[in-house]
């Protein structure tokens, strides 16, 4: 039996397969990788994050997006959804579809147990790339955990501020924003202590 060569798409084929899609699908290098559901804790803290960061928001320059709102890197042509995404400045489309960011300030990822690992390592990688981004933050779904990377005045990023109690507070400087560790987790389930 001979191996099947693997159809590899250009980012032209992608978009126009995923612009009609039923489902969402990362691109990179011209491989497209279906993107998994998510479960309840992970939707419930992006709905926290969502509604909070919209309170924040309200009548200021600063918005978010949640994980249907696709974003693209040319540096290394990854084409993704975070689960969440602050633009502060007008917003800059990949074209005149206006479906792609290229801008976002800060990049929010919800863990879960299959997408830690490429969260924490690979897809930061990505989107360290990203010129306008400011902050990259990862939100646990299974145990109260919560960090915020900064890229400081030299370009390099650090762990900027971290929260583990439902009584403490995460800070995101790069927007203003200090957000409650239990209002991220308000009806959550489950989680490991």
């Amino acid at each position: 039996m001979t191996a099947q060569p693997q159809k590899y798409y250009s980012a032209g084929e992608y978009l126009e397969l995923e612009r009609e899609a039923e489902y969402k699908s990362e691109y990179y290098k011209g491989e497209i990788f279906a993107m998994a559901g998510a479960g309840h804790n992970h939707n419930r803290i992006v709905e926290n994050l969502s509604g909070e960061c919209y309170i924040a928001f309200k009548g200021k320059s600063c918005r978010t997006y949640s994980s249907d709102q696709r974003i693209h890197i040319p540096e290394n042509s990854l084409y993704t959804y975070p689960d969440l995404i602050i633009v502060c400045d007008k917003n800059q489309y990949l074209d005149d579809k206006k479906d792609t960011i290229l801008n976002p300030s800060v990049i929010i990822e919800v863990l879960s147990e299959s997408t830690e690992a490429y969260d924490r390592g690979q897809k930061f990688h990505f989107y360290r790339s990203i010129p306008s981004l400011s902050e990259y933050v990862l939100i646990n779904s299974r145990s109260l955990a919560a960090e915020v990377f900064r890229k400081n005045e030299e370009g390099f990023w650090v762990l900027a501020s971290e929260a583990y109690q439902l009584h403490d507070t995460l800070e995101l400087a790069t927007v203003g924003l200090t957000l409650s560790m239990a209002d991220i987790y308000a009806q959550t389930e489950d989680l490991l202590l």
